[in-house]
């Protein structure tokens, strides 16, 4: 009796060994936080939309300076020198996620029809180009701060660009605080830019 309670133990210990090295929770080179904006104003389940291809606005993958071509959080620590923020990296990189949260704001605020490129079969005739300037801490102030200069293209129309600025306190450097501070000045700059385009 006592070989077979022995042996029962041994293979749970088996199993729960061989399940922990197929199973992920994190180690040493997993960042202690995976950061992700999350829309403010969203598309309601169900909401339908329609319209002309070329009524359609596209909002393009914006450019990026070096130091924001990456997955990692910069901060900027004094007038010439940038660290990254330990223990956090984005889902995906900022120009992808910012591109991402202007067309949920533009589509759930305004009135009009989102779509990409592929999808208006080349017949969108108003584009929302621009490019993202900030997108990290500024540690000598603890503030979030996100610069977007947006430029408005509409086919026959004067080109038209407008920078929109946002900062948000946060209470430490670090990715909690961090993360809620750049999701927050991310939203209002998108919904700035919303109100622009009407």
């Amino acid at each position: 009796m006592a070989s077979r309670k022995i042996t029962r133990l041994l293979l749970i210990i088996v199993a729960s060994a061989t399940l922990s090295a197929c199973v992920s929770f994190g180690g040493d080179k997993t960042p202690a936080a995976l950061l992700v904006l999350s829309p403010v104003s969203v598309v309601k389940s169900g909401a339908a939309q329609s319209g002309a291809a070329r009524e359609a606005v596209v909002v393009l993958l914006p450019e990026v300076p070096r130091k924001l071509d990456t997955n990692r959080v910069p901060v900027q620590v004094d007038q010439s020198t940038i660290a990254y923020l330990k223990g956090a990296i984005w889902a995906d990189k900022p120009a992808r996620l910012m591109q991402q949260l202007l067309n949920e704001t533009i589509a759930a605020t305004t009135s009009r029809l989102v779509l990409n490129e592929i999808d208006t079969g080349g017949k969108a005739e108003e584009f929302v180009s621009g490019t993202l300037v900030e997108f990290g801490i500024d540690a000598r102030n603890l503030q979030a701060v996100v610069v977007y200069d947006a430029v408005k293209l509409v086919r026959g129309q004067p080109v038209q660009k407008r920078r929109f600025e946002a900062r948000e306190a946060i209470g430490a450097i670090e990715p909690g605080p961090s993360g809620v501070g750049l999701n927050k000045a991310a939203n209002s700059v998108a919904a700035d830019i919303a109100k622009w385009l009407g």
